[in-house]
C-alpha cells in the first residue's frame, strides 16, 4: 500500500509521474482512462509485491465477460409482425433549409450583358429591385392539383452600401403537407402565387427588374411544363395509395378528430394518433370503471368474473401487485377492505353494493348516467406499468470488505486434491489481505472470513467447512460453476442487504397468485404463457427472485417452508417454459428440464428435482433414480422438512396433462389447503372403480411415488378419506369384502 505519492520517472528519467495507489490514479492520466494500469502503476506494483491483474477493472476479466452474455436473448420478429405503436414522425418543413449556393460576384454589368439579359426570364435578378422571386414548384413534390396555392416567405434584408448597392438574404421554408389546413398569412409577409391560382386577395404592387417580363404570370418553358404535369399525376397516384392502404380512413380523422397528441423534438414533430376504436369509444364513453382488489379474496374474483361475463372493460388495480396503491385505497374508502368499485371517481362499493344495483336492475341506468361524463381527474388513476415501487435499499454492512478482496484476492485455477479448481484463492491470502487492509489481528480477520461465509459472499470449493485458516481454497459466490445456469442471476450478486424470507415468501405467494388469477383458464389446467411473459406481474416476479440469492430460508418454520418451496416450485416451472421452452411428454427432456433448470436459493443451487424430491420429499429417491438429491454434508439438508407428506403431489404442478392444476398456498392454510387440492383433483378424473372387473384405476402419480403413499391396501385407505361418497362407497366395498382388488 502507498501511503504517499511515488515518484516514477520515464524512459527519458525527466518527467516524473505521481500515482495514487489507493486510488487507482497516475498523473500520466492512463490508469484512470483506459482502466488499466498504466507502465508507472506497474512498477509501484512491482515495489509493493502487488499482482498488477488485481489493479485492473473487472470489466477486463474473463468472469465478467462470460456473466454479461449469460443470459438468454432473442431476435427481433420480422417487420411484418411489429405491432402498430400509434404514432409517427414526420418532418418538419421548417427545419429543412437549401443552401443559397455560389455568390454572385459584384460587377459593373455593360452592353456585354444585353445578351444574356434578354434570354432570361426568370426574372431573379434582384440587383435593382430589392426583391427576389422564388419558384417553389422546384421544392414541392407534394401538390394535389394544378390550381393550388403555394405560399413562400421572403424576408429582405437590405444594406446601403455608399447608396448604390444592396444586399439580399433569403430564407426558403417548404409549404407544408397540402392535406394540412392552410393557416392564414401574418402581416407583413409576402405571399406569391402559382399559375392558374385564383387571386383571393389584392396583392400590393411588385417593382419588377427591366430583364422580368410585366405579367405576373411566367411562360414556363416545356421542361418545366412536362416536370408540373408529372408532379400532379405523382402526387395524385400516391395519395391515391395512401388511402387505400390506411385502415377505416384514419387521414380523414387526423383533421376531424381533436383528441390528437403532438410532441415536438429538436428538427421533428411527432404526431400520436389513436386507433379508430379507441378514439370511437372515448367519444362515447368518456369514463370508466375502476376496481380495487387483489388476488386471494373471493369476492375479487365474483367482481371479476361479472365484468368479464358481461364483456366490460374495466381497470384493475390489483394491490398485491402494487401494494402501494393500499394507501390510497385506504384514504378514499376508509378501510382496506377489498374489492371496492369505481363509476369514475364516485365510489359504488363492493360486492354487496354491486349484486343490489344488479338485483334492482339499476345497474345499467346508474352506469350510463356516470360514464357518459367526462371522467374527473380525482378518479383512481390507472397502474403505470414498467416502474418498481420505491423502497429503501441499503447495501450490505460487509460490501466494502467484499469488494476490495475482490480488487486485491489472486483469483486463480489451481490443484486440489486431484482436480482442477476454478477462479478459487487461499485462505491464507484472505486473511493476509485483510490484516494489510484493516489493521487488525489474525483472530479478527479470520472471524472477517467466517462473516462472509455466513452472509453467503464465499464459500468452500468443496463446501467443506465454513471458513478457516491455513491451506483451505474457497470462491466467491459468482464464480460457483452452477451460476451460468441459475436464472435468477442477472450478471452480478445481489450486494444489497438480504430481504427476510418471510417478506419474500409473501411477495412471491402474491404475484404468482395474480398471474394465475389474470391467465390461467377457469380449471387452471391451461396458462396464458405468452400473456404472462409480458405482464407487469412476470417482470415484477423476474425482480423478485434476486433476492433469493443469499435469503436465509432456515429462518422460516415448517409450515411457511412447505409453502414456500410448493410455490417456489410452481413459479419455476412457470418461468422455465416462458425461458427455455416447453419440457413435452418425452421423459429425457422432461428429466433434463427439472435438473437443468437451476435457481440460486441462499447461496446453493436449487433446481425443480430437488425441490420435489430433496426438500418437499425429505430427501426421498426421485421415480427411477438410485441417488438421493442431498449427499451427507450437504448445506441443503438443513432445509429439508420434518417428514414427507403425500399431499404435497396434488400441490405441484409440473407442466404435463396429466399433473394438477396450477395453484399457489398460504403458510397458514397450507395443510387444509392441500386437502383441498387432492379432493378436487381425484373426484375430478383421479379414480376410477369398475365394481364388475374389481379393478381400481389410479392416475400415474401414486404409481410413480410409491414410495411416499405407502402399499395398494394403504394407498386405497387413505383415498377414501378424499373421495365423494359414491366412489368412497364402491371403494370401501370393494376392500372389506375380502376379494381381490386389481390396482392399475
Amino acid at each position: 500500500m502507498v501511503e504517499t505519492p511515488l515518484q516514477t520517472s520515464d524512459e527519458s528519467g525527466y518527467s516524473p509521474y505521481t500515482v495514487e495507489f489507493k486510488e487507482k490514479t497516475c498523473s500520466c492520466g492512463k490508469w484512470q482512462i483506459y482502466r488499466f494500469p498504466c507502465s508507472h502503476a506497474i512498477v509501484v506494483c512491482h515495489h509493493l509485491r502487488e499482482s498488477p491483474i488485481t489493479t485492473a477493472d473487472p470489466r477486463f476479466f474473463t468472469e465478467t465477460y462470460r456473466a454479461q452474455y449469460n443470459n438468454q436473448y432473442f431476435p427481433v420478429s420480422h417487420k411484418e409482425h411489429w405491432l402498430y405503436a400509434g404514432w409517427r414522425i414526420i418532418g418538419d418543413p421548417s427545419k429543412i433549409t437549401i443552401l443559397r449556393g455560389r455568390r454572385r460576384a459584384r460587377r459593373m454589368h455593360n452592353e456585354m450583358d444585353a445578351s444574356y439579359a434578354e434570354e432570361r426570364t426568370d426574372g431573379s435578378d434582384c440587383r435593382e429591385t430589392k426583391t427576389e422571386q422564388v419558384d417553389a414548384d422546384d421544392y414541392s413534390n407534394s401538390t394535389d392539383e394544378s390550381d393550388e396555392i403555394e405560399k413562400i416567405e421572403i424576408y429582405v434584408k437590405e444594406e446601403e452600401n455608399n447608396g448604390s448597392c444592396c444586399e439580399v438574404e433569403q430564407t426558403v421554408v417548404f409549404p407544408p403537407n397540402p392535406q394540412f389546413p392552410k393557416p392564414e398569412a401574418p402581416s407583413g409577409v409576402l405571399i406569391v402565387y402559382t399559375e392558374g391560382a385564383k387571386k383571393s386577395e389584392s396583392l400590393s404592387k411588385i417593382k419588377r427588374s427591366n430583364s422580368s417580363p410585366e405579367s405576373d404570370i411566367q411562360k414556363p418553358e416545356i421542361g418545366k411544363f412536362f416536370r408540373d404535369k408529372s408532379n400532379s399525376l405523382s402526387a395524385a397516384i400516391s395519395k391515391r395509395l395512401s388511402l387505400l392502404t390506411n385502415d377505416n380512413g384514419v387521414d380523414s380523422y387526423k383533421r376531424k378528430v381533436s383528441n390528437v397528441t403532438e410532441l415536438n423534438l429538436s428538427g421533428f414533430k411527432v404526431t400520436v394518433l389513436l386507433p379508430m376504436s379507441t378514439i370511437t369509444s372515448s367519444q362515447q364513453t368518456p369514463g370508466h370503471y375502476c376496481c380495487l382488489l387483489n388476488s386471494t379474496n373471493k369476492d375479487s374474483t365474483a367482481v371479476r368474473s361479472y365484468f368479464r361475463d358481461r364483456k366490460l372493460s374495466y381497470i384493475e388495480i390489483n394491490i398485491d401487485v402494487y401494494p402501494t396503491r393500499e394507501k390510497e385505497l385506504i384514504e378514499r374508502t376508509g378501510s382496506s377492505v377489498v374489492p371496492q368499485i369505481f363509476f369514475n371517481e364516485k365510489l359504488l362499493g363492493g360486492l354487496v353494493a354491486l349484486n343490489s344495483l344488479r338485483n334492482c336492475g339499476l345497474f345499467d341506468e346508474r352506469m350510463n348516467e356516470l360514464l357518459c361524463r367526462k371522467c374527473h381527474d380525482d378518479a383512481p388513476a390507472p397502474p403505470v406499468y414498467g416502474f418498481d415501487d420505491p423502497e429503501e435499499k441499503n447495501e450490505d454492512g460487509i460490501i466494502m470488505e467484499v469488494r476490495l478482496l475482490r480488487q486485491r484476492l489472486p483469483i486463480q485455477d489451481r490443484l486440489i486434491k486431484m482436480k482442477i479448481v476454478k477462479n478459487c484463492f487461499s485462505a491464507s491470502e484472505t486473511v493476509e489481505v485483510l490484516i494489510h487492509q484493516f489493521g487488525c489481528g489474525r483472530k479478527k480477520a479470520v472471524e472477517m472470513g467466517k462473516q462472509l461465509a455466513r452472509r453467503h459472499f464465499i464459500h468452500h470449493v468443496f463446501r467443506e467447512n465454513e471458513f478457516e485458516d491455513g491451506n483451505h481454497f474457497y470462491r466467491f459466490l459468482e464464480h460457483e460453476p452452477f451460476i451460468p445456469r441459475c436464472h435468477n442471476f442477472r450478471g452480478s450478486i445481489n450486494d444489497l442487504e438480504p430481504k427476510s424470507a418471510t417478506l419474500i415468501s409473501q411477495k412471491l405467494a402474491k404475484i404468482m397468485s395474480a398471474i394465475v388469477e389474470s391467465y390461467a383458464s377457469e380449471d387452471g389446467f391451461h396458462l396464458d404463457y405468452m400473456g404472462i411473459s409480458n405482464s407487469e406481474e412476470f417482470r415484477r416476479y423476474v425482480n423478485l427472485i434476486q433476492d433469493l440469492q443469499r435469503v436465509d430460508i432456515s429462518t422460516l418454520k415448517a409450515s411457511e417452508r412447505l409453502a414456500f418451496f410448493l410455490n417456489l416450485h410452481n413459479a419455476m416451472v412457470i418461468h422455465g417454459v416462458i425461458s427455455v421452452g416447453h419440457p413435452g411428454t418425452s421423459l429425457i427432456d422432461r428429466r433434463s428440464f427439472n435438473s437443468d433448470f437451476l435457481y440460486i436459493i441462499g447461496g446453493s443451487p436449487f433446481s425443480v428435482t430437488t425441490i420435489v424430491d430433496g426438500v418437499l420429499r425429505c430427501n426421498g429417491r426421485a421415480p427411477y433414480s438410485f441417488t438421493k438429491p442431498f449427499g451427507s454434508g450437504d448445506k441443503r439438508l438443513e432445509l429439508v422438512l420434518p417428514q414427507s407428506n403425500p399431499l404435497i403431489q396434488f400441490g405441484i404442478c409440473n407442466g404435463s396433462k396429466s399433473s394438477p392444476p396450477v395453484r399457489f398456498f398460504t403458510p397458514h392454510a397450507v395443510e387444509s389447503e392441500l386437502k383441498f387440492a387432492a379432493r378436487e383433483f381425484l373426484q375430478r378424473d383421479g379414480i376410477q372403480v369398475d365394481l364388475a372387473k374389481r379393478t381400481v384405476r389410479l392416475t400415474r402419480i401414486f404409481k410413480w411415488f410409491s414410495a411416499d403413499f405407502g402399499q395398494e391396501k394403504e394407498i386405497l385407505r387413505w383415498i377414501i378419506d378424499y373421495l365423494d361418497a359414491t366412489k368412497a362407497g364402491l371403494l370401501s366395498h370393494l376392500s372389506c369384502d375380502g376379494g381381490v382388488v386389481h390396482i392399475v
